[in-house]
């Protein structure tokens, strides 16, 4: 067996919470490439019923999932088990869903787009320490308008002018905005 991999006694127990069933099913596999052994389901109640039975050494935890939120699912994991290691990951950052994770329970929060290599990295920093806040990068105002459009028309299924009269500003307005490139990360 490779040096690389460890046997399958010594893998970590990985629990992998996302509703893109595309997404999810490339992680478990990335993930079970790189050590762990990786299971994948797609919300809250699957989540709870998989941990109910095997509870996970570590958990990677996606914040936007149908029905109950993912940081339900960090609270009642760490609930079940206090020492089972959580990664919140999300499409969506912003300081005060990082700070609400990692008070849950979370030991870091990660942003997609995100790779398999960040995520291992993410369980193995700082194994020994509690955690602490997660320090995000300060987006510019023009990046968090962007996201926050981008949440709004996603709730709107597309809707233009449904997700106009959400924000508040005239349908022109909100697809003249849409055909401007999004504002880069920081």
């Amino acid at each position: 067996m490779s040096a690389s991999v460890p046997a399958a006694t010594e893998r970590r127990t990985l629990l992998v919470v996302d509703d893109d069933e595309a997404f999810r099913t490339r992680l478990v596999r990335a993930l079970d490439a790189r050590g762990f052994s990786a299971v994948g389901v797609e919300d809250y109640e699957a989540a709870l019923a998989a941990a109910r039975e095997d509870t996970p050494e570590c958990a990677l935890v996606d914040l936007k999932l149908p029905g109950r939120s993912g940081l339900d699912v960090v609270r009642d994991l760490k609930s079940l088990d206090s020492t089972t290691r959580i990664v919140v990951l999300t499409g969506y950052g912003s300081i005060a869903t990082a700070v609400q994770s990692v008070k849950l329970g979370a030991h870091t929060y990660l942003t997609k787009p995100v790779d398999a290599d960040q995520i291992v990295a993410a369980f193995a920093e700082d194994e020994e320490t509690p955690p602490s806040a997660p320090t995000p990068a300060v987006q510019t105002l023009a990046r968090v308008e962007w996201e926050h459009i981008q949440r709004v028309l996603a709730d709107c299924d597309g809707n233009v002018s449904h997700a106009a009269r959400l924000l508040g500003i005239h349908r022109r307005s909100l697809q003249r905005k849409l055909f401007k490139n999004p504002a880069p990360e920081t």
